[in-house]
């Protein structure tokens, strides 16, 4: 199987241990990329990882 390219807002839900109101203000923030794909966000794994590890160039 193919390397997970993406996250769903429940995963992020799941890794950061925050509400979904939560995710959503980060997604509002325009803290990583994502998507909206059949009216899903689809959130960048490369973008998320590298904020989440403190990488994110400003």
């Amino acid at each position: 199987m193919d390397e997970k390219r993406s996250y769903t807002v429940k995963e992020l839900q799941e890794i950061l241990q925050v509400s979904r109101p939560a995710v959503y203000e980060l997604l509002k923030q325009k803290q990583f990329e994502w998507v909206v794909v059949g009216g899903k966000y689809r959130i960048s794994k490369k973008s998320f990882d590298r904020w989440f590890d403190g990488d994110a160039a400003d």
